[in-house]
């Protein structure tokens, strides 16, 4: 049974393309889940010191978290949290293909592209817009998106002959 699943592993030395594909298929069920429930979403945002939705924001949008109050209005919406799911699945088939085609030059960039976005996003979430804090919900996207973007930049030359 192990060389079965092992025939289904990206045939290229070194970690970097089973990380890739790892990363790939949580994405996959990251961007599901986003699908069907606000709940995970809502951990990594939410901050409850942002500022409010404007007020003519329609209440069904404004579903409570557990750590808002009834004052503080969710700032996950159903519309962001599947903007967030989609964004998430597109780049989980991005870095699938790397796992993949990891020695391809574009293929590698458009990889590591992923992982910058992904930081510039969560960083500017928390320092710039404060919609999110440190915490559980955030320090996996960014452990994940700042240890893959170092290692794929450390790891072009091995990878990407010429």
């Amino acid at each position: 049974m192990a060389s079965s699943v092992t025939s289904y592993l990206p045939a290229f030395e070194g970690l970097l393309p089973k990380w890739l594909l790892l990363v790939s298929v949580i994405s996959v069920a990251n961007s599901i889940q986003a699908y069907a429930t606000l709940t995970y979403t809502q951990r990594v945002y939410n901050n409850v010191t942002a500022p409010s939705p404007p007020k003519s924001a329609p209440s069904r949008m404004l579903k409570q978290s557990s750590t808002s109050s009834p004052e503080t209005p969710s700032l996950v919406t159903p519309l962001s949290a599947r903007t967030f799911g989609t964004w998430t699945f597109l780049s989980s088939i991005i870095r699938l293909y790397a796992a993949y085609h990891i020695d391809e030059p574009l293929i590698y960039q458009l990889a590591l592209w992923t992982y910058g976005v992904a930081w510039a996003h969560f960083m500017s979430e928390w320092w710039v817009f404060g919609t999110t804090r440190w915490g559980k919900g955030l320090a996996g996207p960014v452990f994940v998106s700042s240890g893959s973007l170092m290692w794929m930049w450390l790891q072009w030359g091995f990878y990407v002959k010429g």
